[in-house]
């Protein structure tokens, strides 16, 4: 157990349902923000280069704010940078919904991003911290939360504003007071510290932290590009008509939610590293199925094992930064999540520049052998860190 500021101890369960609830809140509120695109678009009437611009805010600012986050965690513990960062990411969902000039679109954007890279990397501060109090397997099933939040935020919406008939900015105002609500329920439950050692204000990651962060970066590569490209691989490659060219996405996000689920459970059985590196070679097998697979059954199947194959790489390799020893927590979580986000932010840039200079085989191709390069890397980290 933890002692609050107050000096009451916080029960170990409470500390992993609120990190839990954490988790759901990250995933909640980018689904949330999704649908909200489009309107942006028409409110502030502008093209697709100019939007792309826009959105580029959030990434810029997730990706300045990363490396600070765990800093702002060490000084002021995960309860109060989480409870702060949270709320300012409802109230600025509330901000987007009425802005109609462009500058003040792209600093409300920025803020935006900052809020949710501090989340991403604060409450996996706190998760690697719970799981390591409890010492058994949390953080597969505390991944999934975010996944749940976004499926549950994208349904609540299309029920919201498509059954209900509220506009979206009612939508947008009941989504973030969910937000408000999980936190005044758990807040409580959040760690009154952020690190269990000091770290330096920009986190730069070194030692075994860089092979860490270096699979976390193919890892979010990957899932970036699957994202973003698989529907174009599945339309012009496979030749699937539009209305199902997301089908792909979607059996690889089901697969990667329910993996994540059952993903503690598996590690225990299994072990960490037949987890991690088996499922970076399911995940190569998956590739070569959507690439060379004769029918479109196989090409499903592919998607579903490359999601199967994925989806613990990340949270098991958050555990591990609790036992390494080259950087301290509040330093190798935040370096580690900044290289992950440079992977979701990079991977759909590089399949584009692949596939126009070679052709989109050969861009899935080349994901595929990032899968057993990341098996690579695995393999050693383990032999450094558990040796």
């Amino acid at each position: 157990m933890s002692v609050d500021n107050k000096g009451k101890r916080v029960p170990l369960r409470r500390q992993l349902s609120s990190a839990r609830a954490l988790f759901f809140v990250g995933g909640f509120g980018t689904a949330s923000w999704a649908p909200l695109v489009p309107i942006l678009r028409e409110r502030l009437a502008i093209a697709e280069d100019v939007l792309g611009m826009l959105l580029l805010c959030i990434g810029v600012g997730s990706l300045l704010t990363m490396p600070l986050s765990g800093a702002a965690a060490a000084k002021f513990g995960c309860r109060r940078t989480l409870t702060v960062s949270a709320a300012f990411f409802a109230l600025l969902l509330l901000a987007l919904c009425q802005v109609s000039s462009l500058g003040v679109a792209a600093a409300l954007l920025f803020v935006f991003g900052a809020a949710m890279g501090c989340i991403d990397v604060v409450v996996n501060i706190q998760a690697v911290m719970v799981e390591k109090t409890a010492r058994k397997r949390l953080m597969s099933n505390m991944h999934a939360m975010w996944s749940v939040g976004g499926f549950v935020g994208a349904a609540a919406f299309g029920v919201w504003v498509g059954w209900l008939g509220l506009t979206p900015a009612m939508s947008t105002l009941i989504a973030a007071a969910v937000i408000f609500a999980l936190l005044a329920k758990f807040a409580e439950g959040l760690l009154p510290y952020g690190s269990e050692r000091g770290g330096a204000i920009v986190a730069i990651p070194r030692g075994i932290v860089v092979f860490i962060g270096a699979v976390a970066f193919i890892a979010f590569l990957t899932e970036g590009a699957i994202m973003d490209w698989s529907g174009v691989f599945l339309r012009t490659i496979k030749g699937v008509d539009i209305a199902s060219a997301g089908s792909g996405f979607a059996v690889f996000s089901a697969a990667m939610l329910v993996m994540r689920l059952v993903g503690d459970g598996a590690v225990n059985i299994l072990g960490q590293k037949a987890v991690v590196i088996g499922g970076s070679l399911v995940a190569f097998l998956g590739f070569w199925l959507v690439v060379f697979a004769p029918v479109m059954a196989l090409t499903y199947a592919g998607f579903f094992l490359i999601g199967i194959g994925g989806a613990n790489v990340v949270p098991v390799f958050y555990s591990l930064m609790g036992k390494q020893k080259d950087l301290p927590l509040g330093s190798a979580v935040p370096a580690v999540s900044t290289l992950g986000y440079l992977g979701v932010l990079a991977g759909p840039a590089a399949i584009g520049f692949l596939a126009h200079q070679t052709s989109l085989y050969f861009a899935f191709v080349f994901l595929a052998v990032l899968t057993a390069v990341q098996a690579a890397i695995a393999a050693y980290v383990y032999r450094r860190v558990l040796s």
